[in-house]
């Protein structure tokens, strides 16, 4: 064994937070010596014993011998069975749909410069301190990313630019130091005066727009962070003469760094392991999709009889999505509250829906369902992320469809080396009130293309203050988008769009109502989706 084949063992485990005594060490430098593994392929060997050994509940910091032999058999058990899944991809053993509850939550560390992992069980009141730590971490995971971007990373090298560039400053330095020009970085809120102003966790300055011609492009509210520069004056505000979403980093830079890290609590992949599946999803599962419909009214029955149409083409043309995504509202009005009538009725779409998805038993044995609450839904909470429908509503989806998720708002879907977000709500509208900010004259497309920008760019699903949308504090991560997504499913009641931002696929599915049903497909293998239009003849009739 040469040194430079045990410095990769040793950098690997390091990796994931463990350190290696002489014993270990031995037996696994002996483990790649026995099944002659060559040099090129050391680091992914090794990486595979190392994730399977931090799945263990007894795995400790300093690596356990005895538990390194336990991966080992076990490896040794399955190898047969490990090798015909290389053979063949199994979507269904890759396939995870992820609740926001069941996310663990890892805290930006400013002393460590990375991700710690949050000790304990979260709860759903949360108190002051993690109110305060979910903004903490939403301006400190951005600021991490603005400081690593090139724009804001000056070279070493010495040059007439490197004088002219203003360094990220913040609103405690600006102090007796009126005249001078500032970079800052924060939140844009409100003084209890009604003034505009920007606030870090170092204090608050207000802002003067008087000199700004118009702002950068994206939707500017209040809650969202900004980058804002301009001339600090005698009065202590700030001349603003430029401002601007902070940039946005790609999912492989984030990955490249923190690919360690199991954000949503099913394992951590390295980078090798996405590359090589992304691959193979390519070639062999070219024609999966996922369906994404949005708005399904199940108080209206030509709702049901565009699902039937549905399934019937699905099933002329032998194509059965690998997943249907069914997104609320569930019902056309609000269910008043205490109206036991409603609720029946409400109950009762649930059940006909039930039995029309198990009328089609090839499609009920082989598609996953999610369902995904809207804001008229009943759930046991408003605020974000809200949890899933009642489960006495869906106990007949439970109970005949054997691969349903009733999941919560939003949700993910973990699919190999992808990760798709899914969140039902009315943004567009939501945003668009609340805009302290945005250039003038701005057409539909434009504002379509805005808020995609502006929700990669704030890292997070809904970037307002907590007094416009409450959110659960200790699960406010349940809304962080970083790293980015591979997709993120905006489902809103309005226009329906699509576009790729950053690496990053975001669409909006249109509503699964009217007579010309709107709905997506998503295709795994090409990162991109697909408008799609069930048109239906009223000489059908209604079912």
């Amino acid at each position: 064994m040469t040194a430079d084949r045990r410095q990769v063992i040793i950098k690997v485990f390091r990796k994931y937070g463990h350190s290696l005594g002489p014993e270990s060490l031995e037996f696994l430098e002996d483990l790649l010596d026995r099944h002659e593994i060559a040099d090129e392929d050391v680091e992914f060997s090794v990486e595979w014993i190392a994730k399977e050994y931090n799945k263990q509940d007894d795995a400790q910091m300093k690596v356990s011998l005895d538990v390194l032999h336990r991966v080992y058999e076990t490896f040794q058990n399955g190898e047969g069975e490990g090798a015909q899944e290389h053979a063949t991809l199994d979507p269904d053993n890759h396939l995870f749909v992820i609740d926001s509850f069941d996310m663990p939550l890892w805290n930006w560390s400013t002393e460590r410069s990375t991700f710690e992992r949050a000790p304990g069980p979260l709860t759903s009141s949360g108190s002051a301190e993690s109110r305060t730590m979910a903004m903490r971490n939403r301006l400190n995971v951005i600021r991490q990313c603005v400081l690593r971007n090139d724009h804001f990373s000056p070279s070493t090298l010495p040059s007439k630019d490197r004088e002219n560039l203003l360094t990220l400053r913040s609103t405690k330095q600006l102090l007796g130091r009126a005249g001078e020009r500032f970079l800052l970085f924060g939140m844009l809120t409100h003084s209890k005066e009604g003034k505009l102003c920007l606030e870090d966790q170092d204090g608050m300055v207000e802002l003067d727009f008087s000199q700004l011609d118009q702002p950068s492009e994206g939707l500017f509210t209040e809650g969202c962070l900004a980058l804002v520069e301009g001339d600090y004056t005698e009065d202590a505000t700030l001349l603003v003469i430029a401002i601007g979403h902070p940039p946005c980093e790609s999912r492989e830079a984030a990955r490249s760094i923190f690919g360690h890290i199991d954000f949503l609590g099913k394992g951590a992949t390295t980078l090798l392991e996405d590359k090589q599946f992304a691959q193979r999803v390519q070639i062999e599962l070219a024609d999966l999709r996922f369906f994404v419909l949005s708005d399904v009214w199940l108080d209206r029955p030509e709702t049901l009889h565009g699902l039937r149409k549905l399934f019937d083409n699905c099933m002329e043309n032998s194509f059965i999505p690998k997943v249907i995504v069914l997104c609320g509202n569930f019902t056309s009005v609000g269910i008043p509250q205490g109206n036991g009538r409603e609720v029946r009725r409400y109950q009762e779409n649930f059940e006909a829906l039930a039995d029309l998805i198990a009328s089609y038993p090839l499609i009920t044995r082989t598609t996953h369902f999610v369902l995904v609450p809207g804001p008229l839904d009943v759930s046991l909470n408003a605020v974000l992320p809200r949890r899933p429908l009642l489960s006495s509503f869906v106990n007949r989806l439970k109970s005949r469809i054997p691969n349903i998720h009733s999941a919560t708002n939003p949700c993910r879907i973990k699919f190999f080396e992808q990760e798709v977000v899914i969140f039902r709500e009315d943004l567009m509208s939501r945003m668009l009130r609340n805009l302290v900010g945005v250039k003038p004259d701005v057409k539909n497309d434009d504002l379509k293309r805005y808020l995609v920008q502006t929700i990669l760019d704030q890292s997070h699903l809904m970037p307002v203050t907590a007094s416009i949308q409450p959110t659960l504090s200790e699960y406010d991560h349940a809304l962080r988008l970083y790293p980015l997504p591979t997709a993120v499913v905006l489902a809103d009641r309005y226009d329906k769009y699509q576009m790729t931002y950053e690496g990053c696929h975001v669409f909006n599915p249109g509503r699964f109502v009217g007579n010309s049903f709107t709905f997506s497909a998503y295709a795994p293998a090409r990162r991109e989706s697909e408008e799609c239009v069930l048109d239906l003849d009223l000489d059908d009739g209604w079912s």
